[in-house]
């Protein structure tokens, strides 16, 4: 065994011998270029190393410049995003604005068309219940209002006032199963009395107020006849659509001047 390793060790040290000659001599003898052999192939491994180096480092600055990016589009993204949302909501505002003004302008347009004093009034609450149909206002006996004033709306007749308070009022609308108002066919001039939404009247006309009732003012937009039916003798019961959306009414303006009929039975009574 002995013998053994020492002829390995004999063998190492020849060929480390053997290497360091082939070192000495690639070192002494010039390639073509005229640069030595052995500092070529150095400058080739050399080259190779800084070569995948240069290439990994590459890909880690690639891949870095790629996140860097990839979280600033993603921050401006989010910039983009929450200026889009804040202009959305100022678009709203400004159509809510809008809106209001637009409603605003028509009620002081029926105001001045309907030569009649009135009191111009928000909706600030609705009826809790839907079998008795009623909204709040926010003007009350300070203003001048009164139980049975009208209410209405530059596109008809809204209802008629029943509980006044100092600073509000509830209001009776027209589509309140109780509610009644005395109509008149704008056509034939046929009087009739609206309760609810049934009225005795003509397909296809105009309903408008009479004054008959001695709270709503003559001549006023109730709404028009949608479905007829007959119901015997020289009457027909007739479905009518109020003209006024109540669902997205806001303002209103409630008649502080009496009708003749109401004056009338006030100066009879005294």
């Amino acid at each position: 065994m002995a013998l053994l390793d020492n002829r390995q060790r004999a063998g190492y040290v020849f060929l480390a011998v053997l290497l360091g000659h082939v070192i000495l001599i690639s070192a002494q003898v010039n390639a073509k270029s005229g640069v030595p052999v052995l500092e070529a192939a150095a400058f080739g491994i050399f080259a190779e190393v800084q070569r995948g180096t240069a290439s990994i480092l590459s890909g880690i600055r690639h891949a870095w410049s790629g996140y860097v990016g990839l979280r600033h589009v993603r921050a401006e993204n989010e910039v983009l995003r929450r200026q889009l949302a804040e202009a959305e909501v100022a678009l709203q505002e400004q159509k809510a604005l809008a809106d209001r003004t637009r409603g605003l302008e028509r009620l002081l347009e029926l105001r001045d068309r309907s030569n009649l004093t009135t009191a111009a009034a928000e909706i600030i609450a609705a009826g809790a219940t839907p079998d008795f149909r009623t909204v709040t206002i926010d003007k009350g006996t300070r203003e001048g209002l009164r139980p049975d004033m009208a209410v209405i709306a530059p596109s008809g007749v809204v209802g008629r006032v029943v509980v006044p308070s100092a600073s509000a009022a509830k209001v009776q609308l027209l589509i309140d199963r109780n509610a009644a108002v005395g109509a008149l066919i704008e056509r034939s001039r046929a009087q009739a009395v609206v309760v609810s939404e049934v009225a005795d009247v003509a397909q296809g006309d105009v309903v408008v107020t009479s004054g008959i009732d001695g709270i709503y003012p003559k001549g006023f937009i109730i709404g028009r006849v949608e479905t007829v039916e007959k119901s015997g003798g020289a009457y027909k019961r007739i479905l009518v659509r109020p003209a006024v959306d109540f669902s997205s009414l806001e303002e209103v303006l409630v008649v502080l001047t009496p009708t003749p009929a109401r004056k009338a039975a006030e100066e009879h009574s005294q």
